[in-house]
């Protein structure tokens, strides 16, 4: 007899009923079922692994790349009276140790940690000891190498089942295609298919393309005529800077995010966008996920993601509150050949590949037959610098080889960081003119840890600024003057790649790369692409339409509310295209040759009247011409 989950769900989130596909999956959990949840963006997926766990026995284990989500959903739980703890970055062994012994003797229900953590010894030795029931792949289309953001780490995770047989999988996504979910239950060992799918269709989301050569003046257009929070993605960390100094001189409150941030300035960005402080988060693809706020109302893509997936998870960051919202996307003539040269940065030539790997060998002085097992720090640009390689190819290089079993290339790992007294213990106190703050601090730092006279200890700055009443950053700032003082040595926390030697050092030329890790998968990337592109240009099929067709879903209907539909039914401009622009995107497409204005609707994707009102201005003031049914710039 499965337990009451209405009363659970009314007991702990306060709702009378289920939405979407909850329930099916509760229950397919509830009945010990490995189960795989396909649910939108804001589709209420938390409920989904919480509920059934807290109705068994025991720990869910919820395995998610996602800190932040992390962060936020322990919060959440603790509100409710739940016990719930998380592994993340930045975290020492200590603290670590204490959390996996609470959750063998502590009586804690969720777990969430990385799926990199599930491969450390420290992990393997204490799950046996931990009372299971339930492990939760949240993102789980990162374990398809099928799917458009597969991450090794993901694949470790069926390991694991191997050591807590029977316990029941659910794995989670909010996009997948109909091959990728199936390889996600293959990856996972599922001990049966068993796919719950719930449409993708956004009813509030109105989802528009504008061709335009004047991307930024088209984005102060749209955030003009949309008021309220915006998200907007753009492809390279410069131009998080470059856009959102354009909006505040143009007296919008914006910033910027981006991975190569501090932990503490993410942080704090993030909350002054969360509070409404800050209007517009201008972002490349790291900001967003398992960040909740339901009342972004519009997400403009300056620059075209490279897979319909990522446009799609990150477009439905907009009216998660189910209130009226916006989906943008500009496209510039030159986005397609941008495209394209992303094939090229991100499946490099076999042959180039092999010189990376045998590089690698000189920059570690490896010699032939050596390194299995050895760790190395990895810097990219030192290694681009001192072999004259461009760095996006041997990136990807150097993830191939990692799927080809050669190496493992972890990608930036945060190390703790570390804390050395250069003074002995009683020379401390002869220290004068010493802040009451810095004081204060030193006092927490000896409190906290041990052995730091003799070896560095591994500290957390965040721990320590709670126990001094400091921020994290005047922690940092003392620290880093004591160090000048040469009162400690402090090494800050940094991101280090590292290369791990799977296997010894072979020849280059005897480098296998087999065709499922390369050729299969250029090709899949090259569909996405050419998918993604299909979206942007394509002006005759509802945007909503296609983007469920690509996701397998078939009994589809218009929206009524693209630019397509609102084109058909002849409702004039959206929101996000005044008459000046659409003038000016007239022009831009006659310069290269003359059209009809048929031809033009198709391109510009706009209602018929609004176009023949636009060229009926244009043809008035001079600015064109017609000849021979043709439209043309006048000379």
């Amino acid at each position: 007899m499965q337990p009451d989950y209405l009363q659970l769900l009314k007991q702990y989130w306060g709702y009378d009923a289920f939405r979407g596909i909850q329930e099916e999956i509760i229950r397919s959990i509830g009945e010990d079922r490995d189960t795989l949840g396909l649910m939108p963006t804001g589709g209420g997926k938390s409920v989904t692994f919480q509920l059934p766990a807290l109705a068994r026995e025991g720990l869910c284990l919820v395995i998610t790349p996602l800190i932040a989500l992390m962060k936020d959903q322990v919060e959440n739980l603790r509100r409710r009276g739940i016990k719930a703890l998380a592994i993340h970055s930045g975290m020492d062994r200590q603290e670590i140790i204490r959390v996996l012994e609470n959750c063998i003797f502590g009586g804690y229900k969720f777990l969430y940690l990385s799926p990199e953590r599930l491969d450390t010894e420290l992990f393997r030795v204490k799950l046996p000891k931990m009372h299971v029931s339930l492990i939760t792949v949240d993102e789980s289309h990162c374990i398809s190498q099928w799917g458009y953001d597969f991450r090794p780490a993901y694949l470790k995770i069926a390991a694991i089942r191997d050591l807590l047989p029977g316990v029941p999988v659910l794995a989670l996504t909010a996009t997948a295609t109909p091959e990728v979910a199936k390889d996600i239950q293959a990856r996972l060992k599922f001990r049966g298919e068993n796919l719950f799918r719930m449409s993708f269709e956004r009813k509030n989301l109105a989802y528009i393309v504008r061709a335009t050569e004047n991307k930024t003046g088209q984005l102060l257009h749209i955030l003009d005529r949309i008021p309220g929070s915006a998200i907007v993605y753009v492809r390279n960390r410069r131009r998080t800077k470059e856009v959102t100094e354009l909006l505040t001189g143009e007296g919008i409150t914006a910033t910027f995010y981006h991975a190569g941030l501090d932990d503490a300035v993410k942080e704090a960005r993030q909350r002054d966008w969360q509070s409404g402080r800050i209007r517009v988060m201008v972002a490349t693809n790291a900001f967003g996920m398992g960040i909740d706020k339901p009342d972004v109302r519009v997400v403009v893509h300056i620059d075209l993601p490279d897979a319909v997936e990522a446009y799609f998870q990150e477009a439905g960051r907009a009216g998660r509150d189910g209130l009226k919202a916006y989906a943008v996307l500009l496209y510039a003539g030159s986005d397609k050949a941008t495209l394209h040269k992303r094939i090229p940065d991100n499946f490099p030539e076999k042959a180039f590949i092999r010189t990376v790997y045998e590089h690698l060998q000189y920059y570690y002085e490896m010699a032939m037959g050596d390194g299995q097992d050895c760790v190395r720090e990895f810097n990219l640009e030192d290694f681009c610098r001192k072999f004259k390689h461009p760095p996006l190819p041997v990136d990807s290089a150097l993830k191939i080889l990692t799927q080809a079993g050669y190496i493992e290339y972890t990608g930036e790992q945060e190390n703790a960081s570390r804390l050395l007294f250069t003074l002995q213990r009683d020379e401390l106190y002869k220290l004068h003119d010493v802040e009451p703050d810095t004081d204060r601090l030193i006092q927490v730092i000896l409190r906290s840890y041990t052995g730091l006279f003799t070896d560095y200890a591994f500290i957390n700055e965040d721990s320590l600024a709670l126990r001094a009443g400091l921020t994290r950053r005047e922690v940092y700032d003392k620290l880093t003057a004591l160090s000048r003082l040469r009162v400690v040595h402090y090494i800050p926390q940094k991101k280090i790649p590292y290369i791990i030697y799977t296997r010894a050092r072979v020849e280059a030329g005897s480098i296998r790369i087999p065709t499922d890790i390369y050729e299969a998968r250029k090709k899949r990337y090259r569909r996405r692409i050419d998918a993604m592109l299909e979206y942007a240009t394509c002006g005759t099929v509802c945007r909503s339409r296609l983007l469920l067709h690509y996701f397998g879903e078939r009994d589809t209907h218009d929206c009524g509310q693209c630019d397509v539909c609102l084109s058909r039914r002849g409702a004039g401009a959206s929101p996000a295209l005044s008459e000046g622009e659409l003038a000016l995107q007239i022009k831009r497409q006659l310069e290269a040759a003359p059209l009809t204005p048929a031809d033009l609707t198709c391109r510009l994707t706009v209602s018929k009247d609004f176009l023949l009102e636009a060229l009926h201005h244009l043809l008035e003031a001079g600015e064109l011409a017609t000849e021979n049914g043709l439209l043309r710039l006048s000379k």
